[in-house]
């Protein structure tokens, strides 16, 4: 294992070589594969239980496990989080959609090792005009982060881009949770902001392995957790949308190993 001469907060950063890209394709492709097959049971009167078992199922079929069971305790195969819920929302035979509601599914099949980290915002039939922007501001974000990726350009430069997007639509990032590296670890450096200043943080270099994940708000940028330890909400009740990549530095550019054959 390389690593960079970079560090952050005193630790490594990995640089991967093509074997790694080679095993986290599989891995993500697994991931966006289980996004891509739970769609058509997005809909109004299933339970979010429902929707982590069949995740479970697909991603135990396709040979991986879902990395989230037992990780600090958490005893699902999704986070599930919907409208106010920012992010690690818990599954529950309770919670039912309804039409209007917004959800991120956010699955990590790991397989020989290695983890595909994806989410994505799903709209429960006709929603509201403000959580049909938001939802699609926040993909925009996430698309506007991922192509400043390239070696020699800085998290800086990623957190600027997504946090222009998120301003000129007056939608808030959050700023207590952000992307992170992957690949044989879980959540590993380099930690990746949502929002920042051009030029500044780490400099990218080939072989980094790292998610974007943007969590846009549309009202304020804070958050709290609730009692349970995971459950995450808006301070103000406001809706919240996410979408997450998993995404490597090349040579020329970055790879994303978390797209689907939707073109999600």
């Amino acid at each position: 294992m390389r690593y960079s001469t970079q560090t952050e907060h005193g630790k490594p950063i990995r640089l991967h070589d093509a074997d790694d890209f080679i095993a986290m394709r599989i891995a993500g492709k697994i991931a966006a594969e289980t996004l891509d097959f739970i769609t058509p049971y997005v809909k109004a009167g299933v339970s979010t239980a429902e929707l982590d078992r069949l995740c479970e199922e697909f991603m135990r079929a396709a040979g991986s496990i879902p990395a989230t069971i037992d990780y600090h305790g958490y005893r699902h195969a999704s986070c599930i989080s919907v409208n106010h819920v920012v992010t690690h929302g818990i599954p529950s035979a309770s919670k039912i959609l309804k039409t209007g509601d917004i959800l991120n599914i956010d699955v990590t099949p790991k397989i020989n090792g290695w983890h595909g980290d994806t989410s994505r915002t799903y709209k429960v039939g006709a929603v509201s005009i403000l959580a049909n922007r938001l939802v699609d501001t926040t993909y925009a974000a996430m698309m506007a982060g991922i192509k400043e990726v390239r070696p020699g350009a800085t998290l800086g430069d990623v957190g600027a881009a997504i946090e222009a997007v998120a301003r000129a639509e007056r939608f808030s990032s959050v700023r207590d949770f952000c992307g992170h590296g992957v690949g044989q670890v879980f959540h590993d450096t380099p930690l990746v902001l949502h929002y920042g200043k051009r030029g500044t943080g780490t400099v990218l270099e080939p072989g980094m392995f790292f998610t974007i994940e943007p969590m846009l708000n549309a009202g304020s940028f804070e958050v709290k957790v609730l009692g349970d330890g995971w459950t995450t909400v808006t301070k103000d009740h406001s809706l919240s949308a996410q979408f997450e990549h998993t995404l490597a530095v090349t040579e020329t550019g970055f790879e994303i190993f978390t797209l689907s054959a939707l073109g999600e």
